[in-house]
């Protein structure tokens, strides 16, 4: 029964193409030198982590090459990645809106306190006048 497997691998192997081989290669090696570097169990790194991420990724096969781990093991470690990338981009910076510089809030109050039958709505149109634009919400308060 081995011979028989063995002889299926090497038909099916002459058939692939050379890159999906050297692709599979590469996996089977990133994976005996994960076995090599530990002792009991394999201890998966964050670059190998990313490894798998990026092949899965590029590579149709990589769930038959993959023996180190679940291949839903390495779903779940592109979620967590891409929220993770997600997250960080949605922190830079500060929460909420921009804060007014001192100049535009000093004509606001200039133009209330000059015109007190402007509303918001006419300061803001003023406003866009001369080329700051901001909400009614922000100048009536």
């Amino acid at each position: 029964m081995t011979w028989l497997t063995a002889l299926l691998a090497m038909v099916f192997g002459i058939l692939r193409s050379r890159t999906s081989l050297q692709i599979e290669n590469l996996a089977l090696r990133h994976q005996l030198g994960v076995y090599r570097r530990t002792r009991r169990r394999p201890h998966i790194r964050a670059r190998d982590r990313f490894f798998w991420a990026w092949l899965s990724r590029v590579w149709q096969g990589w769930r038959e090459a993959l023996v180190i781990v679940k291949p839903e093991t390495v779903i779940a470690w592109r979620r967590r990645r891409f929220c993770q990338h997600w997250a960080r981009l949605s922190r830079s910076g500060k929460p909420g809106r921009p804060a007014i510089t001192r100049e535009a809030r000093d004509l606001i109050r200039r133009m209330s306190l000059t015109n007190p039958l402007w509303g918001a709505p006419r300061i803001v149109g003023e406003l866009a006048k001369i080329g700051i634009d901001l909400p009614k919400s922000t100048v009536a308060k």
